[in-house]
């Protein structure tokens, strides 16, 4: 533990009592005394505030918007040009073989591109923004801001106390707000399936606004434990499981994030590592594809299950890729890889856990509705 980086908030982490874990080479807190299960269940029905302060936080500068804009969409897939001041979007890097190299959030701040990637990849994907995107556009990477999560249906009311014209946000909104006399810079968006928001806040006032936050009724402190059954309650994809370099999006059930104008007959069609193999697939399919499972009884079926068309003998026909406990859902839950002939809602399958295979079928995601503000 001694050589793992730490966030600004690791000091609070220790006086809340958090259990720390070694995550993509921070410190970071897996559980409060709370324990996992209750703070799964205080988020979906309060607000859970989450420190993501290891993650990349990035800003791309240029002589215009258009000139940053354009300049990205050669690493992305995505329409920039066409995003609105104040609005954000999801994206991904790709490679030459069309799989994503990280998953990512960037929002228009004026001319300027604000970019949050995942930690354990933010080294290789800043390199990679500095080596397409330099000299002509400027790569700063911002070491002096702390990034916080406050997520859940009671977050509107939580952040709006402190600034009224957080209520007024959509879904996938960014906009300045002051916070307690904090100036932060904030998204309505998150990671748990539930309504809330990411903060980005100056480093030397971020734990007192995350105290300001555990003060108030309804706030509880959560840990990665929780974070990660929330997402996958959500059908939300973890980087390096769920999707990673040899996954494409059309794979893994992402061509919502691909806009029109990027595609096949799009006025800024391709353009990116991989448009070739990504566009192809856009038009035929691919052979494999993400899809939820739900496993019979209470045994829960964790990354690397193999799948199978039979419970004796037969073929391999997919993986799990996350699986875990759903609190909300009161059962196991999984997400994994199947061949796309045998991919349809309720298709029997069988996992193999410890040399016996159980049945486990097929189920559409996200295993608990999205409460996203829009």
């Amino acid at each position: 533990m001694d050589d793992l980086l730490q966030t600004p908030l690791y000091d609070l982490h220790l006086r809340l009592g958090a259990k720390m874990v070694p995550f993509a080479g921070y410190s970071m807190p897996v559980q409060y005394p709370l324990g996992v299960m209750k703070e799964h269940i205080h988020c979906r029905a309060e607000a859970g505030l989450f420190d993501v302060s290891h993650m990349g936080q990035v800003i791309l500068s240029g002589e215009s918007w258009e000139a940053v804009a354009l300049a990205f969409e050669t690493l992305v897939p995505m329409d920039v040009l066409g995003l609105e001041d104040g609005r954000q979007r999801y994206g991904f890097f790709t490679n030459d073989a069309g799989g994503i190299e990280d998953d990512l959030m960037f929002a228009r701040r004026g001319d300027d591109l604000f970019v949050v990637v995942n930690a354990a990849c933010k080294t290789a994907d800043i390199a990679r923004m500095r080596a397409a995107l330099e000299p002509a556009i400027t790569v700063t990477e911002l070491t002096d801001r702390a990034l916080i999560a406050l997520q859940g249906p009671k977050a509107v009311d939580v952040v709006a106390a402190m600034d009224a014209r957080a209520a007024e946000m959509r879904f996938m909104d960014v906009a300045d707000l002051d916070l307690g006399g904090i100036a932060v810079w904030a998204s309505r968006s998150g990671y748990t399936g539930e309504d809330g928001y990411e903060i980005s806040v100056p480093e030397h006032q971020s734990e007192a606004l995350a105290e300001a936050f555990l003060a108030l009724d309804g706030v509880e402190a959560i840990g990665l434990g929780a974070r990660d059954s929330l997402r996958l309650e959500a059908g939300l994809c973890l980087y390096g499981h769920d999707i990673d370099a040899e996954t494409t999006p059309v794979e893994a059930g992402l061509n919502w994030a691909i806009q029109k104008v990027r595609r096949a007959e799009g006025d800024r069609a391709g353009g990116f590592a991989g448009a070739e193999v990504v566009l192809e697939q856009l038009a035929k399919g691919a052979s494999r594809k993400r899809v939820g499972l739900l496993p019979e009884g209470r045994a829960p079926m964790r990354e690397a299950v193999r799948l199978f068309d039979s419970d004796e003998a037969g073929r391999e026909v997919g993986v799990v890729t996350s699986g875990g406990f759903g609190p909300s859902v009161g059962g196991p839950v999984a997400m994994g890889y199947v061949e796309t002939a045998i991919s349809g809602t309720g298709t029997q399958l069988w996992g193999e856990v410890r040399g016996k295979r159980l049945p486990v079928s097929i189920a559409k995601m996200p295993f608990v509705a999205a409460n996203f503000k829009r």
